[in-house]
Order: C-alpha cells, then sequence, then structure tokens
C-alpha cells in the first residue's frame, strides 16, 4: 500500500523522538506465556514472509515427502516472486548495485548441512546450498565458486535486479550512498546518519529525493516507500522448519541480505548455527532480523542447545533474545535499533516464535506462519513493548 507523506514524515519523527524516551526494564510480555503445540503432526513452523506459500509445503510434508524437500518449497515461493524484494528474483541489490544471495539448510535424518553465501546471478540459493549438501563434501561454498558449481549444477544463470529494485538503488546511489559507519556498538554510533538540523529541513530532502524519483522513473505511487528503503536501508529473510509423523526434522533460511550493503557482505542467513539450526534429537530454530547481532550470539544453535538443556521452546529463544540484550548492556537507546524474530519448533511439536520488539511498526505485530493442517498467523511473544526504530537514527536539532 502507498504511503502518504504525512505518514512518512510522521513515523520518522516519531523515531527521532523515541532517542531521547526514558527506558523501562524489560518489558513483561513474556512472563506467563507458554509454548503453543501442533494439534497433530506434521506441522510447518516459518516466518510470515512464506505464509502465501506454506500449503505447498505442507501437502508435500503431509503426503510423505522428506521434510527438508517440504521446507525448501514453502521458502522457494518467495525466492520466485520477483514482487519480494528480500529474497531471490528482485531482492535488493548491494551497494554496487548486484543482487547477492544467502542461504543455508539443516537436514535432520543424515544430520547434514549446506550452505551458500555471496551468490550471484542464480534465484534460488534455499536449493543450491541443499545441492551443496548433496553432491559436495563440504558444508559451504561462497561467490564465484559457489556460482559456478550452480552452474555446473544445472542452475540457470538470470539478472536477478529487477527494474524496480534497481530504480530503488539508483535512487540510494544518488541521494543517500555515503551513509555507512560504525555500528550500534561502537561510541560513536550516532553520527552515523548525518541528519538536517530542523523538520523543514528534513522535509526539503525528502522532496528532493522525490524529485530524483520522478527523474529515475519511479511511480508517483512507489516513491515514498522507495525513499523510505533508502534512508532506512531494510532487512529481509525467510525461514521454515519442518518436522514429520516421524519425529524427522529439518530447517532453512533464505534471503538477500541487508538492502545496499557493501558487496561481499554476509549476514546470519548462511551461517549454519546463527540462521538456522537443525538437530534431530532436539529440534530446529530459524531467524530473522538483525544479522550481525544474532551472529553473535548463534541464536538458532543457542535455542536448540537451550531446549535440549529442558528449557521450553518459548524459554530457549527468549535466553538467545536476552542474549543479544546483554550484549548492549540493556541499553534500550542502542536497542531501539535492533529486531530479532526466532521461530521455534521441537520434535514433540511445540513451538513458539519470539522477538525482540512487537515489530517493526506500531500497526503490525511480528507474526510467525503455522500449518498443521491448519494454517494460521500468530503473534510472536515480545520482550520490549512497542516497535524497533529504523536504522540509522535520525536527529533532529531545535
Amino acid at each position: 500500500m502507498p504511503i502518504s507523506r504525512r505518514d512518512f514524515l510522521s513515523s520518522t519523527l516519531a523515531g527521532s523522538a523515541a532517542l531521547g524516551l526514558s527506558m523501562d526494564a524489560l518489558a513483561q510480555n513474556a512472563q506467563g506465556e507458554q509454548s503453543k503445540r501442533a494439534s497433530k503432526l506434521p506441522i510447518l513452523v516459518c516466518s510470515e514472509y512464506s505464509y502465501n506459500w506454506i500449503d505447498e509445503g505442507y501437502k508435500l510434508l503431509a503426503g510423505g515427502a522428506d521434510t527438508l524437500d517440504a521446507a525448501l518449497q514453502v521458502i522457494q515461493g518467495p525466492e520466485d516472486d520477483p514482487n519480494y524484494q528480500n529474497v531471490g528474483l528482485g531482492g535488493r541489490p548491494n551497494e554496487e548495485g548486484v543482487v547477492e544471495l544467502d542461504a543455508c539448510c539443516m537436514h535432520g535424518p543424515t544430520r547434514t548441512a549446506g550452505s551458500v553465501g555471496g551468490v550471484r546471478n542464480i534465484k534460488n540459493v534455499s536449493l543450491l546450498s541443499n545441492t551443496v549438501r548433496l553432491h559436495t563434501g563440504h558444508v559451504m561454498l561462497v561467490g564465484e565458486g559457489a556460482e559456478r558449481f550452480a552452474v555446473s549444477q544445472g542452475f540457470v544463470r538470470e539478472n536477478l535486479l529487477t527494474d524496480k529494485s534497481r530504480k530503488d538503488w539508483l535512487l540510494w546511489k544518488e541521494t543517500h550512498s555515503d551513509w555507512w559507519g560504525p555500528g550500534i556498538a561502537s561510541p560513536d554510533w550516532r553520527k552515523r546518519f548525518r541528519a538536517p538540523a530542523h523538520a523543514e529541513e528534513w522535509n526539503d530532502r525528502i522532496q528532493r529525493m522525490e524529485e530524483i524519483a520522478a527523474t529515475i522513473g519511479i511511480a508517483p505511487e512507489d516513491r515514498l516507500e522507495a525513499i523510505r528503503s533508502v534512508i532506512y536501508p531494510p532487512t529481509g529473510t525467510t525461514h521454515c522448519s519442518a518436522l514429520n509423523e516421524k519425529g524427522e526434522m529439518s530447517g532453512c533460511t533464505t534471503t538477500s541480505g541487508l538492502a545496499w550493503k557493501i558487496a561481499g557482505r554476509l549476514g546470519d542467513s548462511p551461517i549454519i548455527g546463527a540462521g538456522c539450526y537443525t538437530d534431530q534429537d532436539v529440534g530446529s530454530a530459524g531467524a530473522i532480523g538483525s544479522g550481525e547481532e544474532n551472529i553473535k550470539v548463534a541464536g538458532a544453535h543457542t535455542i536448540v542447545e537451550n531446549m535440549r538443556r529442558g528449557m521450553s521452546p518459548l524459554e530457549a529463544g527468549m535466553d538467545a533474545i536476552k542474549r543479544i540484550v546483554r550484549n548492549h548492556n540493556g541499553d534500550k537507546e542502542r536497542l531501539q535499533f535492533v529486531d530479532m524474530v526466532y521461530y521455534i519448533l521441537r520434535k514433540d511439536g511445540a513451538y513458539a516464535g519470539v522477538s525482540l520488539w512487537e515489530g517493526y511498526s506500531a500497526d503490525h505485530h511480528h507474526m510467525l506462519a503455522v500449518h498443521d493442517g491448519t494454517k494460521r498467523l500468530e503473534k510472536t511473544v515480545n520482550l520490549f513493548e512497542g516497535p524497533s526504530q529504523d536504522w540509522p537514527p535520525v536527529q533532529f536539532g531545535s
């Protein structure tokens, strides 16, 4: 849905104002919550971004297909969809205007894994990660080598940069291509974005960006959305975990990563133990959100090991979330610019979705998609109240 200039400016100002808010203690939302359980097996648990394709995966799973084949079927859907700009075809490019994709998978029954990172010109990197698992003695291939291997295995090279993503990148390149700098762990994190001194100046900047967007050829109804993606580079990932009646489990994750990233940047999605982890004896977990933060806590592996030690899926996920919080000493002034969502499935069919914040915006809660014969979306259990804020921070003078 197109956003209006008023909505855009209001949300931007609200995000910047949040820098000055006092920070409360940890939210109590998670207390009293319980992990949920599948009404019957098999079950698929995945990110909400795969909701439109979960039926296809469930049909395979219920029909006796391998758990990894079913999970891959789910996340292949958004990879094939050029209108979904966070994975596969149409994914947002790096700072050089090139789409680089990452993915990994784990097959519980054989205790094997495959991963690819920084792959160009190959659309279905989730399937490629599985090909690495099946047809090499390696676990991870990256860059040009991964692309050559893909072609040798029958994958077709194709241009992944759609017209929409190309125009969005051109707008970023023309107006905002100097924003990379220190992350929130740095003492200089507030300097990351050179913001205008007054709201009026910000309005002038938005108007100039609209004019450039028009010159580039971005449709009027898409311009403010494109501007938002330039100022606040979006992340985007999708994950799916599968469990069948025999207790066999698998998981997989795919992404195009952070928009406008430095070429060669890898987030958590291709990292076994961060973006995805499955242990046939215990369970499976996957992640979307702040990739660098998730890598530092080995989130998916941490969650599965927590369940091995007796934690419920909800407790295991919340512990991983709290580790991210501890890495920043509980400083919510910084943490408001971080978000993380974990999707968790235990071998007995218990599952949970947990998140650092309620959602990316005040009007949309983080969700997980579930299919155990009944397809549905469920809210995650969040640690902190309210939405996370877009990064980098925007501050206004008096």
